[in-house]
Parts: C-alpha cells; structure tokens; sequence
C-alpha cells in the first residue's frame, strides 16, 4: 500500500513514519492547498491522510486507485462526503481524540468572557485599574448555559460546565431524549437562544449548520448573554455577529475557529475590542495530537489489513 499525506501543519510527522514503518507501507509527503496539488501529489497511492487539502470528485476521478481518505481531525469538510460516496471511496476520521481538550477550552472561553478576564487584562495593561474597567457582571451561578449540539464534546461541556452554572439547556435534533443527560433541559433552537446567558456551539460544519449562526437567531439572544464557537469557523455569520456585538445586544464572543484561517491581523472581527480569539487550538494538548495523528493514520493500515477503518464516515466499495 502507497500513502500520501496530503498536508499537515504539525512540527514534524515522525510519529505517521514509524507507523507506516512498522505496517510496511510506502509514505510519501506533501504540502498541498488545491485539487491540482493534490492530484498531483497522489499518483500511485491507495490512500490519503489529509488535514486541510481538498478532497472532492476532481480528485477521484484523476486518481481511481484512491480508496480511502483519513482525515486529521473529528471534523471532515474539507473531504467531499458526497463525492467519496459516488467514486466508492471510504471516509474515516478521528472523532474521539480530543473531547477533553475541546469542551474544556470552550469552558474556559466562556467563563473568561463572562468574568470579562481578557478584558480586565486589556484594561491593566492599558493603565486602567478598577474592578468596573470593563463593564457590570453578573453572577455566573445565576445564569443559564446553552449548548448547540449535544455530541461527545458537548456532553462532556454540559458535564464539566453544569456545576458553574444555575442550568443547563441543550439543542440537539438528532439526539433521542433518552441520551440527554439528565441534567441537560431539551429546547429548541429558537428556545436556546432566546434563554442562554452563554451559548456554545458545537456542531460539525454541513450545508445544515453552515452561516446558521446568523442574524435571525443572534438577535434573539438576551442582552448581555456570550457566544462561544470552538465548533467550526463557517458555522456562524460573522458581519452578522459582528453588527450584533457593534449594536450591543450581547456582551462579546469567544472564537477558536474563523471561516478563514488565519484571519488577516487587520480584519474587523480580530481588531473587535469584545472578542476573544483563540488559533484553532481548542483540540490541542501533547496528548491529544499524539491520539489525533496515531487514530487519523493507523485507520489506512486498519482499511489495507483488515478491509475498512476503524472511524467510518462513508463506507466505500469493496474493490
């Protein structure tokens, strides 16, 4: 078996070598950032492990011999599902790797927001020293928090979050009742953010949550409420949120992930004094990219041994 990986932003990939070593796999390497580079970069390989190289039908149909795709990450956009389907081609990613690391970061996002942290810190430096520097505060076991998205992350959020706040509320269609925790109270969409003092969202990117964080539901979030997105950066509007936060209707958001990444140092959604950024490292320990990397790869030599990965997105042909 022949292996590309398509692109990777890790310090080295050491860990895939040994691996594929070991499993008797040819690995070859490369930087791509369009179909072209990909195609490219592919001839001869059986499979792809890819971080934020597209993979899509222009791929497939110039590379037949590709059967399987291996994503770095619980997320798969950058791999056109659709696509792999109609060519037959399996889909697996990572998907338990890092639940830990997320739903903490998002934790730590919002109680920074709410106990204004970053911005009494922006005050200090900036030689303003008085407990209102950055505006009026509300006590924390008082509020209600909301969570869009009830998977592995957000229940662990709703798990390690619900001892901070008064309530927890949940929206999540395509989870039974009976998988609700029973400390989580099932609401709508609409209902989430019209009652959240904190919302947090964590849902995967599709055509049905892409730009659903826009200005309809925003502007049913109650004043002085926080958003908190360690989900995907296209999941939310950003002119949207951005004109919401300028109108003052909510109190700032905390962001690990943008539609582009990374922004440019310029754009208005970086320079927004009641945002918090962090660079799409809410996954990030030593552990977990270590967990990340090793499941993401080793479901190619589980697909080459055993005939289908461990993590099935899309289940591909036989042949």
């Amino acid at each position: 078996m022949k292996i590309l990986i398509t692109d990777y932003d890790f310090p080295d990939i050491e860990l895939e070598r040994a691996l594929y070593r070991e499993a008797g796999v040819e690995l070859v390497t490369a930087q791509c950032r369009t179909e072209e580079e990909v195609i490219a970069a592919s001839a001869g390989c059986q499979g792809l492990l890819v971080q934020y190289a597209p993979v899509n039908a222009k791929v497939f149909a110039a590379r037949p011999e590709i059967r399987i795709v291996s994503r770095y990450g619980a997320g798969f956009d950058t791999v056109n599902v659709a696509d792999a389907k109609a060519h037959g081609v399996w889909v697996a990613n990572s998907p338990d790797y890092g639940v830990g690391e997320v739903a903490t970061h998002a934790l730590a996002m919002t109680l920074a927001l709410l106990r204004h942290v970053a911005f009494y810190d922006r005050d200090v430096k900036a030689g303003r020293w008085h407990y209102s520097s950055a505006g009026t505060m509300r006590r924390v076991g008082d509020m209600t928090l909301g969570i869009l998205g009830l998977g592995r992350i957000g229940k662990r959020f709703a798990h390690i979050g619900r001892n901070s706040f008064a309530r927890v509320i949940a929206c999540d269609p395509y989870i039974i009742d009976g998988d609700f925790p029973a400390y989580v109270q099932r609401v709508s969409k609409e209902e989430l953010f019209e009652q959240a003092d904190a919302i947090s969202l964590h849902v995967p990117l599709s055509d049905e949550t892409r730009g659903m964080v826009n200005a309809s539901l925003l502007s049913r979030m109650r004043s002085g409420s926080v958003l908190v997105n360690t989900a995907r950066g296209a999941v939310v509007n950003i002119d949207d949120l951005l004109a919401t936060l300028d109108a003052g209707k909510i109190d700032g958001a905390a962001l690990d992930v943008l539609p582009t990444e990374p922004p440019e140092t310029n754009a208005r959604i970086v320079q927004h004094p009641r945002v918090l950024l962090t660079p799409h490292a809410a996954f990030y320990s030593t552990v977990a990219e270590k967990e990340l990397r090793r499941k993401a790869a080793q479901n190619l030599v589980d697909w080459d041994r055993q005939g289908r990965p461990t993590y099935v997105v899309v289940e591909g042909s036989a042949s």
